[in-house]
């Protein structure tokens, strides 16, 4: 088992990484269960999956689990989702110095890391992600958000939980799409600041994808470390080094809106396709070597993700898509912070982009 510390100031935890970690739950939360109910936020596929392994793991520590068993998909992180959630865990009597588990997803783990920060000004709670992604990205560094109409993650709060198990043994059960849209979160590591990852990835991500014990070990370990590193230095993106981790992420959330936060694009392959834009118009701008932009459109391609907008099928033009960014949550004084890259492994903040010019850009892409 890898352990990687969070060392946040005031609220410090661990990241535990290994196979076997649900099954010997009260082991790993010793100290923290401090009565026999045990609330559980989950979705009905991962209950479906692994309810009975962690039910029973709890059952023979003298715990009972309880069960709130909310529907799969984005559309889950909504205000009525939140709003009945908040009520379930009063009608449960939580108090502050209880845990709530968060057994999922990112979405889950969004929407249960938010409810436990509002609930009586802040009450503790465990990520047991069940995802890749969840486990290298969004389980990791207090990041608690709903969607809404305007956007995505645009109502939410800073509240790190008091541990993180990701346990491997469930990336064996995730359909590949899944796995893959994890994987875009393992690359970008590479690409903000480790070109070594990023040649790791390069030699063994699709090894990685397909099993690997000892390669999903290191990726999921190296991104916590490498997240947790991050974290550290600037909680609450407030330096701007916190913002480097959404590489991506503004051409991605503007492709997912366009989407509708639907099943037609996962978070993930939406990341994967604004890391490549991201590259490209950093190209377009001559700040980074277009066969480098085209090194990290190959990789994404190589291993099953999406490379280009035409794949996605959409029915707009690119002023629509350069408006959905107008909501991102990053706009600061009317200007939007762009994160590009002077080389793999070399990402930056630009606060220099005209969405005009985004916007150009786009309406080549979506011409290719």
């Amino acid at each position: 088992m890898a352990v990687i510390a969070v060392d946040i100031a005031g609220a410090p935890y661990e990241v535990r990484v290994g196979t076997g970690l649900l099954a010997s739950l009260v082991e790993q939360c010793r100290g923290k269960l401090r009565k026999r109910r045990v609330p559980i936020v989950t979705d009905a596929h991962v209950h479906a999956a692994w309810g009975a392994v962690v039910e029973n793991a709890l059952h023979e520590g003298g715990h009972e689990a309880v069960w709130r068993i909310l529907p799969p998909g984005e559309g889950t992180k909504s205000w009525e989702q939140l709003s009945a959630t908040v009520d379930w865990l009063l009608a449960e009597e939580v108090e502050r110095g209880d845990h709530v588990i968060a057994l999922g997803g990112g979405v889950i783990g969004d929407l249960t890391g938010f409810a436990a920060a509002i609930l009586k000004r802040g009450c503790k709670f465990i990520q047991l992600p069940t995802t890749l992604l969840a486990q290298v990205d969004s389980s990791v560094g207090g990041k608690t958000a709903i969607n809404t109409a305007a956007g995505k993650n645009l109502v939410g709060a800073f509240h790190q939980p008091s541990l993180v198990l990701a346990d491997l043994a469930v990336l064996d059960t995730l359909p590949r799409r899944e796995l893959l849209a994890g994987y875009a979160e393992v690359v970008k590591y590479g690409l903000i600041g480790d070109a070594g990852f990023f040649a790791w990835c390069d030699a063994n991500g699709d090894a990685m994808i397909a099993g690997d014990p000892g390669l999903r070990e290191y990726a999921v370990a190296h991104s916590v470390a490498a997240k947790a590193r991050i974290v550290k230095e600037d909680e609450r993106e407030t330096t701007g080094l916190r913002a480097l981790l959404n590489l991506g992420h503004t051409f991605g959330h503007a492709l997912e809106a366009q989407t509708g936060f639907s099943e037609r694009l996962l978070h993930g392959e939406g990341v994967a396709l604004g890391m490549v834009l991201a590259a490209r118009f950093s190209a377009e701008r001559g700040l980074l070597p277009r066969a480098s932009a085209e090194h990290v459109a190959r990789h994404v391609a190589a291993v099953g993700l999406p490379n280009e907008i035409s794949t996605l099928g959409l029915n707009c033009d690119s002023q629509t898509l350069a408006a959905h960014m107008l909501h991102d949550k990053k706009m600061d004084a009317g200007t939007l912070p762009f994160v590009l890259m002077k080389g793999i492994g070399e990402a930056f903040l630009a606060k220099d982009v005209a969405l005009s010019d985004v916007a150009n850009f786009l309406d080549a892409q979506l011409r290719r």
